[in-house]
């Protein structure tokens, strides 16, 4: 479907065999969707895709939470384990550019001929994806995981928390959105490398992998500081520099964050001149080992106001990076998420109107969305196979009185 002004939509002819479920894998399809790809979403008898299971379920049984990952895509519900749903998925898989999977284990794609060797040696320049929390090569492949295991192994909930009080993991499912980002990333770079050689490749993304990657010098710190630097959680408060943190404002709480090149303007913001000649606290360092002493200096300097948003204009007057800790509910109605359109409302035929965040990928080429819905169980069972496989309405509904294919009503 061509945009408005006639100009294809980016990936627009891709064709992706999906088999992916829940968000970590359902996430790099949901994002290509938004692009034009053609999804073909391959879900399993009854249920679907387990994603459907999560909260909240409506009456009518419904996820909004499905409805959020999944918009875009078409559903072709078969039994995998029948000779004659293997069969048909192998026949998609010919003429598709991207398979992908998130499922916990490699075995679970083998043992039914659908891993990526059983797939290339009829498909050649496939392109297949697999997302899971440990990746495909470790000792740990066959682990079961999701996001918060994924958040432990990787270090991160080590590094989130108070300092004296344990690991906690951050409230949002961040492995799995970043592991689904990561995926959606390197399909790109595969496209166009067979754009270039014609070849195809397997891509391995570990959930785990993906957020380790966020230690933006936790190793490096610990060895150049020889050992003294030893990575931990920092509470409210950057251990290692000042100001970098939170601090307890009029009515909520003001995230700082002013390193050395920032530091005089803070000084001149809270009327506090003095602490830049204050040899103790000449660099960003020196100011992290006094920060129980300032920490009430700043603090107290934002009490005298009435407000959060009068303390922000006056440090963002001084160009001292800040911003309220908002809530996810804070988009809504916020000036800057409704610029960049990040709060999205899609209509969806049983569950209504509802709020989703929006795209994050801003291409010029590409400044419109589709108007995409999420599928029902199998609801483009009749047109996947007719039209790709040319199997004609008698046979699909002998299959699916066979119970090789199904439809659901959610």
């Amino acid at each position: 479907m061509p945009q408005s002004n006639g100009d294809p939509m980016i990936l627009e002819g891709c064709t992706v065999l999906d088999f992916t479920q829940y968000l970590a894998g359902a996430g790099v399809t949901r994002m290509m969707a938004e692009l034009g790809a053609d999804i073909i979403k391959v879900e399993l008898p009854e249920v679907g895709d387990p994603g459907r299971l999560l909260p909240k379920v409506l009456d009518n049984g419904r996820s909004g939470w499905f409805i959020q990952h999944n918009r875009g895509k078409k559903s072709l519900s078969v039994d995998w384990n029948t000779t004659e749903g293997r069969e048909l998925l192998l026949e998609l898989a010919r003429d598709v550019d991207i398979v992908a999977e998130n499922f916990g284990t490699a075995d679970i794609m083998a043992k039914r001929g659908l891993d990526y060797e059983s797939i290339r040696a009829i498909n050649p320049d496939v392109i297949y994806l697999s997302v899971s929390c440990f990746g495909r090569t470790s000792p740990w492949a066959n682990r079961p995981g999701y996001d918060y295991i994924a958040q432990a192994a990787s270090g991160i909930m080590h590094m989130t928390g108070e300092r004296d009080g344990p690991p906690m993991f951050v409230g949002s499912a961040l492995g799995d959105t970043n592991g689904a980002v990561h995926g959606f990333a390197s399909l790109g770079y595969a496209l166009y490398f067979r754009e270039k050689t014609g070849r195809g490749q397997f891509i391995d993304i570990a959930m785990t992998d993906a957020l380790f990657h966020f230690h933006e010098a936790h190793l490096q710190l610990n060895h150049t500081t020889g050992g003294e630097f030893v990575p931990m959680r920092n509470g409210r408060h950057n251990a290692a520099v000042f100001p970098a943190g939170t601090f307890k404002a009029p009515q909520g709480y003001i995230v700082v964050l002013a390193l050395d090149l920032q530091w005089p303007s803070v000084c001149r913001c809270i009327g506090r001149m003095d602490l830049l000649d204050d040899p103790r606290l000449a660099t960003s360092s020196d100011r992290g080992n006094y920060q129980e002493e300032l920490t009430p200096i700043i603090e107290g300097w934002m009490a005298t106001f009435d407000t959060d948003e009068e303390v922000l204009e006056q440090l963002l007057a001084h160009r001292v990076p800040a911003s309220a800790v908002l809530s996810p509910l804070d988009a809504l109605n916020h000036p800057h998420f409704l610029a960049r359109d990040m709060v999205r409302w899609v209509d969806d035929d049983l569950a209504g109107r509802l709020p989703i965040p929006g795209f994050p990928f801003k291409f010029g080429a590409q400044p419109e969305l589709p108007d995409i819905r999420a599928a029902l169980v199998g609801e483009h069972n009749e047109e996947i196979l007719g039209e790709r496989l040319g199997f004609t309405p008698e046979r699909i509904v002998a299959l699916t009185d066979a119970g090789v294919l199904h439809k659901g009503k959610s």
